[in-house]
């Protein structure tokens, strides 16, 4: 009679043996997730994407001895579904249609989502800076003080307050010395990451050559928090573009709801054709969300029209994001700068 142990031992080599022979069950599973609709994959597919279903195979007539799993099975594996992507640059395209370009008038534009960091450009080409270029002068002026771990002179916190909040060009030009001229600048924005910005020739600083993917990347060193500039040198700077003159306060503001916005803006009638370029970038605050904004215009009959087309492209740029471009009032200004 067989006893008790023996018995156990072979009821559990018996057990052994339905595991072995028994093919596991290849499902397929369709379930919501956070990423999007989730499948098992059952098998190799020719097209190389997710199968939402799977035949289960019956197992096995016979074991096949040495393996632990069925001929022709396949170890499932989950694949999650990408989300769509979104085309920002189409949607910018699009609501750029909307934007009145008059004459022999160009224009490129770019926002920024400073919370999530997604941005979308407009247009392409580089574009005189005029005044803009006042933002970047800073900036190479305070990343110079900070490598020589010195602070701005009395002299140059009086030039740099009447360059970004007045425009002046007096100011600017004694900074664009200071820094080396060209050379210092283009040093400056190699660290800042900017690519398609070079420094005007000699004396001409208004004359840099910058794009509005450019000044994306300048304003992110100014108002972002990944930055080579310190924060001391962001708040400073980022103080001086909130205190704008009155009359000069236009531009990207149009794009703001009121609550906020810090900008500078250039305008420059260029001699050869008479014409005018008009440029604004800052940062526009819409609902409690900061973006930042970069215009770019050239060819402009008058100034005034530069600021409207300006405005008009500002608004249009915030309003991927907002869906309603957003704006308020602006003033336009006669004078130079």
């Amino acid at each position: 009679m067989e006893s008790p142990r023996a018995a156990g031992r072979r009821a559990r080599r018996s057990a052994r043996r339905a595991l072995l022979y028994t093919a596991p069950a290849l499902l397929a599973v369709v379930g919501a997730t956070a990423a999007g609709t989730v499948y098992v994959k059952a098998q190799a597919h020719s097209g190389g994407g997710a199968v939402s279903s799977a035949a289960v195979p019956s197992p096995p007539s016979s074991p096949v001895a040495g393996t632990q799993e069925a001929a022709g099975s396949e170890e499932a594996a989950v694949e999650p579904v990408a989300e769509p992507t979104v085309d920002l640059d189409g949607l910018l395209a699009d609501a750029m249609k909307s934007v009145r370009v008059t004459g022999d008038a160009e224009v490129s534009a770019g926002v920024l989502d400073l919370a999530s960091g997604e941005h979308a450009v407009y247009g392409d080409g580089a574009f005189d800076t005029a005044s803009i270029v006042k933002v970047d002068i800073l900036a190479a002026l305070l990343l110079r003080h900070q490598e020589a771990g010195t602070r701005l002179s009395a002299r140059e916190r009086s030039y740099a307050t009447a360059m970004i909040e007045n425009s002046d060009n007096v100011s600017a030009s004694a900074l664009w010395d200071t820094i080396g001229r060209a050379e210092g600048l283009d040093a400056a924005n190699e660290t800042f990451g900017l690519t398609g910005t070079e420094g005007g020739d000699g004396a001409l600083w208004g004359l840099t050559q910058t794009t509005a993917a450019d000044q994306l990347t300048l304003l992110k060193q100014v108002f972002g928090a990944s930055s080579k500039l310190s924060e001391a040198s962001r708040t400073y700077l980022r103080g001086l573009m909130g205190r704008i003159a009155d009359g000069q306060d236009w531009g990207v503001s149009a794009a703001a709801d009121g609550s906020g916005w810090a900008l500078k803006n250039g305008w420059l009638p260029r001699s050869t054709t008479g014409l005018w370029d008009v440029n604004s970038i800052g940062r526009v605050t819409v609902a409690g969300h900061d973006y930042l904004v970069a215009v770019l215009s050239k060819g402009n009959a008058t100034q005034a029209r530069g600021i409207t087309l300006v405005e008009a492209a500002a608004r249009a740029a915030v309003s991927v994001f907002t869906g309603d471009g957003a704006s308020s009032s602006a003033s336009a200004s006669a004078s130079t700068g």
